[in-house]
């Protein structure tokens, strides 16, 4: 029977590679699972597994399994290489000594060429003399200075062809070497050769052969029995075989959420992609990916109103006024007129006509596999339909979550004191059991981008309103149609009255639902006063901070008007800021 070296364990001769099986890939990090299948005889063995990534996480390292094994203890170790040996890594830095090498040789023919024409040129000068000396003695004739010329002539558009040919190789090269330098950009998370081993000490319990239990109660007749000495056989016993199971969690990988909306008549398509990067060191094949939400922007939004307040100017001093001529500090003052406009936009939008009515129904888009949802106790995890292969490039690579297909409720919104505009919105219930997470959203009208907006967590039930751009079809005009400044007769209230007149008109072949809203300034001092002139129809809805909303319903080709008037009193001595048309 082959018997153990005591408690030294053997070493495997080589280090195992054992292929990554499965990824989980949390928001910020990722756990990575390797699988090897490994047969070894009984006793004690040192498993060397490799290579890992350098930046593992050494606490999250675990071991298990399958087999007659147990695990004894886990180390980690450095190997200290004078190269990448990756294949990817080491092609790239053999393509780049390579193309190196090239140009080095493509500069010494070059300098060669070039010495060659400095000779020509040189021999040409010199030579110039010499034959005039010689005709002139009657030791050359005309033809053989003509030869010659000929001769040096053809020899400098030799090589000045060699020397544009070597100029054209040298750009190529250049370029071919900026190439393999991005190349080798993308993989930064590989610059150091070194990487991680998982040495894994393991003992393997003796196995049995069938049969043999059967035979060990019977009694060997005499004769049969084998000599002292030779009771143990010398043959060793079977291999088992043990598959092995290393995980570890490596940071510089995550995922994130972007969205597809796609509105067609009052149905809106939401598809969830799940964007998947990673820098890690190492490429992650096709295998089984996991998506957990588990924690170990700009673009289209609705207009949203700010208040609009007015003080009083407080007088400036006499020593800021001082200090402003002798180029002192100056007191800041908020100066009056328009606020800019701030409403966000959806690009592409603007001119777009987008018909809502009888047209006939688009087909069926193409089926979507989605993920398997799997719900924990605080998180979720997906698992794609489909495997993705996961470069440590740090791109990202997308797979389908879920595709839900939500009702919607369809109408308008404009500010017209801070834009123009009248945005689309949706208004939808989250119907799925799944709990959206915040990102990026491209919006389709049909098969039409028309813009991008940003999505809110929006878990399951909520309701939630989407911008979906602009809609030029409806017109929204704000102006002002009256303004006076008066002082009161007895004492020295000053006055100031505005009415601005809002038109909205419908151009689309359907009725529309409009909220307009728009806002009264309020006062922040006691010497300024704000009073409702007009509001002409009353408004809907009175906010918070002097916003009045309208809801309006537009007949196809209707128009409507809403007037505003308010006037601003000021007590004597009262300077008014903030105040915009």
């Amino acid at each position: 029977m082959w018997r153990g070296i005591g408690s030294l364990a053997r070493m495997t001769p080589s280090r195992i590679d054992a292929p990554i099986v499965a990824v989980t890939v949390y928001p910020d990090r990722a756990r990575v699972t390797r699988r090897t299948d490994l047969r070894l005889p009984p006793g004690e063995h040192r498993v060397r597994i490799g290579p890992l990534p350098l930046g593992l996480l050494r606490d999250s390292l675990r071991v298990g399994g399958r087999g007659p094994a147990t695990v004894l203890g886990v180390d980690v170790s450095t190997e200290v290489l004078p190269r990448a040996t990756e294949g990817t890594a080491a092609e790239l830095a053999e393509r780049r000594r390579g193309i190196t090498a090239e140009l080095a040789e493509l500069a010494d023919a070059e300098a060669v060429e070039g010495q060659r024409a400095d000779f020509l040129a040189l021999l040409t000068q010199r030579a110039g003399a010499s034959y005039a000396r010689a005709l002139a003695a009657g030791d050359a004739t005309p033809g053989d200075v003509v030869g010659f010329i000929d001769s040096v002539a053809e020899q400098t558009a030799a090589s000045q062809a060699r020397r544009r040919e070597l100029a054209r190789r040298q750009e190529e090269a250049r370029e071919r070497l900026a190439a393999v330098e991005r190349e080798i950009a993308a993989l930064s998370g590989r610059r150091s050769p070194d990487r991680l081993a998982a040495e894994v000490t393991l003992r393997i319990e003796p196995t049995e052969p069938e049969g043999q239990a059967e035979s060990e109660g019977q009694a060997e007749p005499e004769g049969q029995r084998e000599p002292e000495g030779q009771a143990e056989s010398s043959e060793p016993e079977p291999s088992a075989e043990v598959q092995l199971e290393l995980s570890y969690v490596v940071e510089g990988a995550g995922w994130t959420s972007s969205y597809d909306l796609r509105l067609v008549d009052e149905t809106l398509t939401l598809t969830w992609f799940g964007l998947v990067s990673q820098r890690t060191g190492e490429d992650w094949p096709e295998c089984e990916l996991l998506l957990s939400t588990a924690r170990p922007a700009t673009g289209t939004e609705l207009p949203e109103l700010e208040p609009w307040y007015l003080r009083q100017a407080e007088p400036v001093s006499w020593m800021e006024q001082e200090g402003s001529r002798g180029g002192g500090p100056v007191r800041a003052r908020a100066a009056g007129g328009p606020l800019s406009p701030g409403a966000v936009s959806a690009p592409g939008a603007a001119g777009r006509a987008q018909s809502f009515g009888a047209a006939p129904r688009p087909p069926a888009p193409v089926a979507q596999p989605t993920a398997t949802l799997t719900q924990g106790a605080q998180a979720a995890t997906y698992e794609p339909a489909r495997p993705v292969a996961v470069p440590a490039d740090g791109g990202a690579h997308r797979a389908i979550v879920a595709v839900l297909e939500l009702a919607a409720r369809l109408d308008h919104v404009t500010a017209p004191v801070r834009t123009p505009g009248v945005q689309l919105r949706a208004t939808a219930v989250n119907g799925s059991e799944h709990t959206l997470l915040p990102g990026p959203a491209s919006v389709f009208h049909g098969g039409d981008f028309v813009g991008g907006t940003t999505l809110p967590t929006w878990a399951p039930g909520e309701e939630v309103e989407v911008a979906l751009g602009l809609d030029d079809r409806i017109r929204v005009k704000r102006e002002l149609v009256r303004r006076s400044d008066t002082k009161t007769t007895l004492g020295s209230t000053r006055r100031r009255e505005v009415e601005y007149r809002i038109t909205l008109a419908n151009h689309t072949p359907r009725p529309a639902r409009l909220t307009v809203r728009d806002q009264l300034p309020v006062s922040q001092s006691d010497g300024i006063t704000v009073r409702e002139l007009r509001l002409d129809p009353p408004p809907d809805e009175r906010a918070a901070l002097g916003e009045l909303i309208w809801r309006v319903e537009l007949p196809p080709g209707g128009s409507r008007e809403i007037v505003t008037g308010l006037r601003v009193e000021l007590a004597k001595g009262v300077e008014l800021l903030g105040w915009r048309e």
